[in-house]
């Protein structure tokens, strides 16, 4: 029996890495199981990647999330602002970002979702259903500058 070209996916584990697109998680020699952290660490990094993304969680979430950073053994969480739902084949993503000033939304929008689907289905073999994005804040350029004049313009309240 001839052996089939490499580009076909066959139930066969010998011969190297195939081209064609995997036929899923699932093979008759076992099952492979994705965990939501996994996907979310993935698709957090994937809208990173995007420029004009400056920051990603909603309000309470960027709070903790500069909090945690602070607390030794601990860093900066890559699925920051990301949620997920992962089932055997498919997976879900909200994104929480925030938008560097000047940037068009829903171009950014949908580079990040476009990386994200990307990302997530070539590196988990899940069929990415939606990726879902909410835009909670948009970062000013001045917006860092503030929070250190406010404190060296004010004067003291007693004295």
């Amino acid at each position: 029996m001839p052996r089939q070209p490499a580009t076909e996916t066959s139930g066969s584990t010998s011969g190297g890495l195939s081209k064609a697109k995997p036929e899923g998680l699932a093979s008759d020699n076992g099952r492979t199981s994705i965990a939501d952290g996994v996907v979310a660490k993935i698709a957090g990094m994937a809208a990173r990647e995007i420029g004009g993304v400056y920051a990603m969680g909603a309000g309470m979430g960027r709070t903790m999330g500069a909090m945690r950073e602070h607390i030794p053994g601990m860093g900066k969480s890559v699925a920051q602002g990301v949620a997920v739902e992962v089932g055997e084949r498919q997976a879900a993503v909200d994104i929480d970002l925030v938008v560097e000033y000047g940037v068009a939304i829903p171009a950014l929008a949908q580079a990040v979702r476009d990386n994200v689907i990307r990302s997530v289905e070539r590196m988990c073999g899940l069929d990415v259903v939606e990726v879902n994005i909410a835009v909670d804040d948009i970062h000013l350029p001045d917006d860092d500058q503030n929070d250190d004049d406010a404190d060296a313009d004010r004067e003291p309240r007693v004295q």
